[in-house]
């Protein structure tokens, strides 16, 4: 008698809280403020999504029309989340879903930075493989590790990746942060591992479908930091819905200064990008004419 009881009072309560669910979000979109010239991206409950124009509301529905059917209907309770399309996601009236990897070029970073709650797992090579995820919508925080290291000496390279990023207008993002690597030690008696790696500042120009990042750093080995700064220079085009042109670029502190440069292509789905590069210079290219070849894949969440 009591499991029966129980039973019916769970089921009752799921309808209840079905029928709030239901009664909130009718609520929330009937309220929604809609715009006749802007472009808004619906998704509904069952991952349907639709790119349209806002035609009409009312309590229980709101009409809509897309690109190829001039009248859609959908009820209140169907819906799921409502967003605006971003101008330059819109070319001759195709949707261009956003660059999913905005906040990295190929191995180094731009000014922009993950939202608060969104992430990626990046691996480069099979080898390398890093995490990072949107603690604030100005700081994110990642990492990652290396496997042959592991096989080969018996420890692991692992890395911690900070970063903080700021928009100061709509064409201008500043950011910073340090990549830090602890890597076993091949040279110092006092200890089996050392750690390395970049503290820099970073200026983005553009908007993350079309703009170039400069960067200065300074290298460090365990308490020591380099004279002069690592310079980098980077930039991406998109040049169709599913491709955009990457390249990444470094002035090395060495005896003067030694450039590294690279130079491919990053195809992309909503939330992946796949790179396919060359790494480049004049000693590299007197004996491999077109580069080292890079490759790497972003998986965002």
């Amino acid at each position: 008698m009591l499991n029966k009881l129980l039973f019916t009072l769970c089921i009752c309560f799921s309808i209840l809280l079905l029928s709030h669910n239901s009664c909130y979000a009718q609520k929330i979109f009937s309220n929604y403020p809609f715009d006749t010239s802007n472009t808004y991206i619906i998704k509904l409950i069952d991952e349907d999504q639709f790119i349209c124009k806002f035609l009409a509301k009312d309590t229980v529905k709101i009409s809509i029309k897309t690109n190829s059917i001039p009248l859609i209907e959908i009820p209140l309770t169907k819906i799921k989340s409502i967003s605006i399309v971003e101008s330059l996601n819109l070319r001759n009236g195709v949707y261009w879903f956003p660059n999913p990897n905005p906040t990295r070029y190929l191995f180094s970073p731009s000014a922009y930075n993950l939202k608060k709650g969104e992430g990626y797992y990046q691996n480069t090579y099979i080898l390398l493989n890093s995490f990072n995820v949107g603690i604030t919508d100005n700081f994110s925080f990642g990492g990652g590790f290396e496997f042959t290291s592991t096989f080969i000496v018996g420890q692991p390279i692992f890395f911690l990746t900070p970063k903080l990023g700021f928009k100061i207008n709509k064409k201008l993002h500043l950011g910073g942060g340090i990549m830090y690597a602890s890597v076993p030690s091949f040279y110092s008696e006092n200890s089996n591992r050392s750690s390395l790696g970049f503290l820099y500042g970073l200026s983005t120009f553009g908007n993350e479908e079309k703009n170039f990042t400069t960067g200065l750093g300074w290298g460090f080995v365990d308490n020591s930091f380099s004279a002069n700064p690592f310079i980098t220079i980077s930039g991406l085009i998109r040049l169709s819905r599913k491709a955009a042109f990457v390249t990444e670029n470094w002035f090395i502190p060495t005896n003067g200064y030694t450039a590294l440069f690279s130079y491919g292509i990053r195809f992309f789905g909503e939330k992946l990008s796949v790179d396919l590069a060359f790494i480049n210079n004049p000693e590299i290219a007197r004996g491999i004419g077109i580069g080292v070849p890079y490759a790497d894949f972003v998986v965002k969440f």
